[in-house]
């Protein structure tokens, strides 16, 4: 195994070094991809022939070889992504959420690690985009509908009359504001995307908006909504464009600060 022990069981990354650097090196030169000299050092050339590798088979160009990339390589078929949830319990994340109630934590982390793990979404990334998105959207970690704000509300018109007429969320004209506003933990907003996301997992959202605030459905909800831009989020999240990332979910930069911290200390915890 590689020698670096912060590297996960398996894992092969930059200044590992090791016989599993060496065979690793061996398969890509082997399979066109030169890695420079054969000696069990993972350097900058080894990291460079794994990325050419990676984009050759439209894998995330990482320059880690992970379980996905180490499956292609020696048996051309991409093995499965390492699950994290077991090493981030209750107070793991609540150094990510350091002015939340562990108790909502404790409460809400299960629903949100069964709907990942269901949309095959449980490694590093992933797992920390989803609890930086929570932290960034509701840092109660509880699944809420949106408050009023001068974004949503104008000074002289009822509550969320600024949506009612959003054509880029659907809405159609009042209620639909307000009826339609952000809910759960990804605050899902706008006619479009409740009819969207209910149809793919399952509810009538149209008709019970409310449910976008249950906390099975508000996980399921996120799961569904990262799932949709998970290549992209993570090719954010390896270059470190943290806005970028949290863009894409949120269309905005609204609690990049709290994103960042959240996802950093996720970084560091699963180091």
């Amino acid at each position: 195994m590689a020698t670096n022990p912060k590297s996960n069981p398996g894992t092969l990354r930059l200044n590992d070094k090791g016989p599993d650097v060496k065979r690793l090196q061996q398969r890509l030169l082997d399979s066109g991809f030169d890695p420079g000299t054969i000696d069990g050092i993972f350097g900058n050339g080894t990291q460079a022939a794994v990325m050419a590798f990676q984009r050759s088979e439209n894998l995330l160009a990482d320059g880690v070889v992970g379980a996905r990339t180490r499956g292609m390589l020696f048996r051309g078929k991409p093995g499965a992504l390492d699950d994290i949830t077991g090493r981030l319990g209750t107070i793991e994340v609540s150094r990510m959420f350091p002015h939340t109630p562990i108790g909502n934590i404790e409460r809400n982390l299960p629903p949100v690690y069964r709907a990942l793990k269901s949309a095959k979404m449980a490694d590093r990334l992933m797992v920390l985009m989803a609890l930086a998105t929570i932290r960034a959207e509701t840092e109660s970690f509880q699944p809420i509908p949106e408050g009023l704000s001068r974004y949503n509300t104008s000074p002289r018109g009822h509550p969320f009359d600024l949506y009612d007429n959003r054509k880029d969320l659907g809405n159609q004209g009042p209620p639909d504001g307000e009826r339609f506003r952000g809910r759960g933990y990804v605050q899902l907003t706008g006619r479009f995307n409740y009819r969207k996301y209910g149809d793919q997992i399952g509810k009538n959202l149209i008709s019970k908006p409310d449910l976008a605030c249950d906390p099975d459905i508000a996980s399921t909800l996120l799961a569904a909504f990262l799932h949709d831009r998970e290549r992209q989020i993570k090719e954010a999240l390896i270059e470190e464009n943290y806005a970028l990332a949290r863009r894409l979910v949120n269309g905005g930069s609204h609690g990049l600060d709290r994103f960042t911290e959240a996802y950093k200390t996720g970084i560091q915890l699963t180091a």
